[in-house]
């Protein structure tokens, strides 16, 4: 062979292994796992809008460790509790700007920038559990009616609705609440749409972060206030401030949690590891349905035999009040803003098939209790005693 066919040659050859570098790198962004590995884990920095004890702050952690596991460690994310970057409120805007990468909450702590964002989490949600509303979310429009309301408040963020809430209570005050006049110059804690459904009721509302109610209720701040369910409410120390707590309510009955990610970010990783994060929401929302059943039952009998709290249903003539005002706050949002009333009246389309599907089908649990759990209690507890064999 020739110098200038030995010079060709190497010529060649350095060409296809550029090439080949150039492919290998391309591999990378296409997100080959070999080619991950080699290059590290994509590291994300999170923060929820949770304190560490809150369960809630466990629900972000358990996500993270689902995506962290499932991507065999090739996608790493972080979760700090609320208040280490950013407030709690903040969240939204921290992710968007990229201060954050990601983070835990829920919708209606975005409620100031646009109060259609409310309608996933704080309304009668048209007699829509938290399942249904997520229904809806995916199957009902609704998450193409959300991705209009974020495009109009201009965040740049990758979102996703999981992890199904139970009805929320009323709330926890110093006396039980036996009328709808009892909030009338109430000083109450609340969020969302509910911040004008209690106004409506007559109360002085004061939208605050999780972690912030407690103190607030222990320094004479708020005569009431509502969180979220037993576990929470223990963990963050409600039976400290009061023994008396309102079950049921139409102000938040159908609520779920938001993952957010940056969508630099997201847009950023490889597709196979976006179907990993995709299918890991669903799997954690329902791992959210699971535990919150075993743990709130739990909570719910801790509260009344070692925190000696005192539950009693809301009366039904306040529940029937907030539906009433509700249907007017909904009039008026819904002629001030368009896609408030877009949002509203797609649910209840949704709703009034769905709900009434579930009313007709579904056995009430009470009557399978009361045969199991109650009137037979009750009778063998009436039930004299056996009188104990004679010895002989």
């Amino acid at each position: 062979m020739t110098k200038k066919e030995l010079e060709t040659n190497k010529g060649v050859s350095r060409r296809n292994f550029l090439t080949a570098a150039a492919v290998t790198a391309g591999a990378a962004t296409l997100g080959f796992p070999s080619v991950l590995k080699a290059q590290g884990p994509v590291s994300m920095r999170w923060q929820s809008t949770w304190p560490t004890k809150d369960i809630f702050h466990e629900y972000a952690l358990d996500f993270a460790k689902k995506v962290n596991d499932m991507t065999g460690g090739d996608l790493k994310i972080e979760v700090l509790p609320a208040g280490a970057v950013v407030p709690a409120f903040d969240l939204l805007n921290a992710v968007s700007k990229g201060t954050l990468d990601g983070g835990h909450g829920v919708f209606v702590y975005h409620y100031g920038k646009n109060n259609a964002l409310s309608l996933w989490g704080s309304s009668p949600a048209y007699g829509m559990d938290a399942d249904m509303l997520l229904s809806w979310h995916k199957y009902g429009g609704g998450k193409e009616l959300f991705q209009k309301v974020y495009d109009a408040i201009g965040v740049s963020v990758k979102s996703y609705a999981y992890g199904p809430m139970w009805t929320q209570p009323l709330g926890w005050f110093k006396k039980p609440i036996t009328k709808a006049d009892d909030f009338k110059g109430l000083k109450f804690r609340t969020v969302g749409i509910s911040i004008d459904l209690f106004k409506g009721m007559g109360a002085a509302v004061n939208a605050l972060p999780g972690g912030e109610i407690v103190p607030a209720m222990d320094r004479g701040l708020l005569d009431g206030a509502e969180f979220n369910n037993a576990s929470s409410d223990r963990l963050l120390g409600f039976a400290d401030v009061s023994k008396v707590c309102m079950l049921q309510s139409y102000h938040q009955s159908a609520e779920s949690f938001e993952i957010l990610f940056n969508k630099a970010k997201f847009d950023a990783l490889p597709a196979k590891m976006k179907a990993i994060i995709d299918n890991a929401v669903e799997a954690a929302s329902a791992d959210v349905t699971w535990k919150s059943i075993d743990r709130y039952s739990k909570d719910y009998v801790e509260l009344q035999t070692k925190d000696k709290v005192r539950f009693y249903k809301t009366p039904d003539a306040i529940l029937q009040k907030q539906l009433e005002i509700f249907d007017t706050v909904e009039k008026d949002y819904s002629a001030k803003n368009p896609l408030f009333k877009e949002i509203a009246e797609s649910q209840r389309k949704f709703a009034e098939r769905t709900v009434k599907w579930k009313r007709d089908y579904v056995v009430s649990p009470t009557l399978a209790y009361n045969h199991y759990f109650g009137r037979k209690a009750a009778a063998a507890k009436a039930a004299p005693a056996k009188a104990e064999p004679k010895k002989k």
